[in-house]
């Protein structure tokens, strides 16, 4: 019995311990480290969200293999919209300080109207400079793939932000917004990564190109199946 009873306090105290010295860690994490954990947090998840999507696509098709690649890019991103996402959320604070209803309200309209085409096109230009593609593709993919990204964003954070801009404490913000968002890395990796209508029609459009040409050149280069033409002498 006795034996037991030390057990229990033993486990007590280690208990509490791992919770003091886990609360000082998130304590120096959230206020002297916040930029470095906003950011690890943002590629974290983003390295989440892609590598979910991908097991989900090789689910459908046992011929893919993950793409190293691909959720390095990614990360990447992740890390370049967890800077604007932090320094983002400071701005807001600065010109709309507090938790008034009128505050929460107008940072989540700006949130909306600013701050979501910016993570966007950060996004893009993130992968595209690392995709090295040039000023032409960037523009052809934000024109197709952008406002697909940005409806959902309509659709998910208005409300989720109310509930972040009121009751969140500024230094979990981050952390929140990440937290809700590993739906949405998830589908911004299927979004990103997914071959573009216009891609597989010109696709479709050169193999028919390519088969009539072939088809041409066969049936030049078959002499015997050319009609044979009666001679009248």
């Amino acid at each position: 019995m006795s034996s037991l009873v030390s057990a229990v306090q033993i486990s007590k105290y280690f208990t509490r311990d791992v919770f003091e010295k886990s609360k000082s860690v998130a304590n120096v994490m959230f206020q002297k480290y916040l930029l470095i954990t906003n950011v690890g947090i943002s590629a974290s998840l983003s390295f989440a969200g892609d590598v979910i999507q991908q097991y989900y696509e090789m689910l459908q098709d046992d011929t893919r293999n993950w793409d190293k690649g691909r959720t390095f890019r990614m990360t990447i991103a992740g890390i370049t919209v967890g800077f604007v996402c932090h320094y983002w959320y400071q701005y807001l604070e600065k010109c709309l300080p507090g938790r008034s209803l009128k505050n929460v309200f107008k940072k989540v309209t700006l949130d909306q109207l600013i701050g979501s085409p910016l993570y966007i096109t950060v996004f893009f230009a993130t992968t595209c400079t690392l995709e090295k593609r040039n000023f032409e593709e960037f523009k052809r993919e934000i024109i197709q793939k952008w406002w697909r990204l940005y409806i959902a964003e309509w659709i998910i954070w208005p409300p989720a932000q109310v509930i972040n801009f009121y009751f969140i404490p500024f230094k979990y913000r981050v952390l929140y917004d990440n937290t809700i968002s590993l739906g949405y890395d998830v589908y911004t990796s299927y979004v990103k990564n997914e071959i573009s209508l216009n891609e597989i029609d010109d696709n479709n459009d050169e193999k028919t190109n390519n088969n009539n040409n072939n088809n041409v050149n066969d049936d030049f280069s078959n002499v015997n199946s050319w009609p044979r033409l009666k001679r009248w002498c």
